[in-house]
């Protein structure tokens, strides 16, 4: 086998890189289209603690001490950075008014929206005479110049808040008593209709938000527990943003893996349905990795989604939700390794890359303070509410990120490898390979005479040995490692390798279309 210098993989980062920081004066959103090629590099952030300024390195933002939690102003510096890794799309957890009525957490959690169609003040400088609505789009602006689009969380449910302003949008049950959802205690199911019968004081109240971030200059958005409304309710939504927006974006968060509506009797629209409705994609169920023992059952993953992918007559995309912020760090799960893998898999599978602010550095989202009684609140509940493992929604608290430098170039590498081999990734070929060690999973994507052959082991445990059957290999084919720990030797027809527990390998055949 015949390898390129392994300084390929740092100068990699450099040369694609070398970008100009701005772009053209005046913005046109493409993301519909970068999103169905499945170019998008989407990084989640919350802005309320994405520039927060924690100088006590306590973990909380204490404002006496002049601290400052994160806004949309002070987001901007980070800008550079995400662009820097590669990042080319933001997704914005909710930016609503929270509720602060049976509140969870000291500043209330971003998915209990008291409002549509304002502005969280949490995320307001008072450092700045401009407005909320002013800042909101000097951010979205600042985005677009260094080519970030930029996504908006649109919340499932209504806060306890608004529910005491207008409980006529609101699920009652049986008593007249609003009905919480799953377990989310602070916030109440909204009554949007039926197929044949939407609510229109529900829909008005959603087709308010939709002015708002696309006045502010948003290019799409997350639809959050998208399952939870009909069909009818979307489409008519979508439809009404595309007359202001050909390319907005609509992404579900929906997967095949959930069957259930989130309370007893609700509505529950299955993905297919949201797809059909006008979504551009969903979540899909990669997040399943985390229990999977058997390269097969990736590999039949990937082989489902692309299938269910291809009854559309438009095209449609899925997300890399191999981790978001409902998910534990990978860290926890399975190490820095499962992390390391995940960046990779997002880099190389027919996906849009996803990302949560911390990943990139290997942050456990462990909060010291966490679930304790607080020393200062901003709603009813004097309790540091956190889920563990996960990123922080609830509070005002530090800024994500780990140490973990290797993680982080990697991260880098991989985002710029899956940009500079974009069309392979998008119009290429999935192949699933043949590996004889159950635990590896192994595929190529495969386009115009090249291809990319990933190896991978799911055992985080122990080291394996495997070989990988490769149509049409020859010794004499030009292999460059791309991401590789050990040695791989090929052979007629087959690559031989071992790999370290949880580890991985990305090689390019400049000279072979598997096919």
């Amino acid at each position: 086998m015949r390898f390129g210098n392994k300084v390929l993989i740092t100068l990699a980062i450099l040369s694609l890189t070398v970008q100009s920081a701005f772009c053209a004066d005046v913005w046109v959103n493409n993301l519909r289209r970068t999103f169905t090629e499945n170019n998008a590099i989407i990084y989640e952030i919350n802005l309320r603690t994405f520039g927060a300024q924690d100088t006590n390195k306590n973990g909380i933002i204490d404002f006496d001490e002049a601290e400052e939690s994160g806004t949309f102003l002070n987001a901007i510096s980070r800008l550079d950075d995400l662009k820097l890794k590669g990042i080319n799309t933001i997704h914005v957890l909710p930016i609503t008014p929270v509720g602060k009525i049976k509140a969870l957490g000291t500043a209330g959690s971003l998915y209990a929206a008291s409002d549509f169609d304002s502005i969280n003040p949490q995320l307001v400088s008072d450092k700045s005479a401009l407005s909320a609505e002013a800042q909101a789009r000097k951010f979205i602006d600042e985005a677009h110049k260094r080519n970030i689009s930029v996504i908006i969380d649109l919340p499932s449910c209504g806060s306890y808040d608004l529910y005491m302003q207008r409980p006529e949008l609101f699920v009652k049950d049986k008593s007249g008593q609003p009905v919480v959802p799953a377990d989310w205690t602070d916030v109440r199911l909204f009554n949007a209709g039926s197929e044949t019968a939407v609510n229109s004081d529900v829909y008005d109240l959603f087709k308010g938000f939709v002015d708002m971030v696309i006045k502010l200059g948003a290019d799409g958005i997350r639809a959050d527990v998208a399952t939870n409304k009909p069909a009818k309710f979307w489409k008519d939504l979508i439809t009404y943003s595309r007359s202001k927006d050909p390319q907005f974006l609509w992404l579900a968060e929906a997967s095949e893996s959930w069957t259930e509506p989130v309370v007893k009797d609700g509505v529950f629209t299955p993905y297919n349905k949201l797809l059909e409705a006008g979504f551009d994609g969903y979540y899909g169920s990669y997040f399943n990795l985390k229990n999977f023992k058997t390269g097969k059952e990736l590999i039949n993953l990937v082989l489902e989604t692309k299938a269910n992918l291809s009854k559309f007559s438009e095209p449609k995309a899925v997300i890399g939700s191999f981790t978001t912020h409902d998910e534990m760090s990978p860290v926890l799960i399975n190490g820095t390794k499962f992390s390391d893998m995940i960046v990779w898999l997002n880099s190389t599978l027919p996906v849009n890359s996803y990302y949560v602010d911390g990943f990139d550095t290997g942050d456990n989202y462990i909060y010291m303070w966490a679930n304790k009684d607080a020393f200062k609140t901003f709603t009813d509940d004097d309790y540091y509410f956190v889920h563990r493992g996960k990123i922080d929604i609830f509070n005002f608290s530090r800024q994500p990120g780990g140490k973990d430098n290797d993680l982080m170039l990697s991260f880098m590498v991989g985002n710029n490898i899956k940009k500079k081999f974009a069309e392979l990734v998008s119009n290429g070929k999935f192949v699933p390979l043949r590996a004889s060690n159950p635990s590896v999973f192994a595929y190529s994507m495969s386009y115009d005479g090249k291809s990319i052959i990933v190896i991978g082991n799911l055992n985080f445990r122990a080291n394996v040995e495997t070989t990988v059957y490769v149509p049409r290999l020859q010794p004499s084919n030009i292999v460059i490692p791309i991401k590789i720990d050990s040695i791989p030797i090929n052979e007629r027809g087959a690559i031989k390798t071992s790999l370290k527990a949880g580890e991985i390998q990305v090689l390019l055949v400049d000279d072979l279309e598997i096919k």
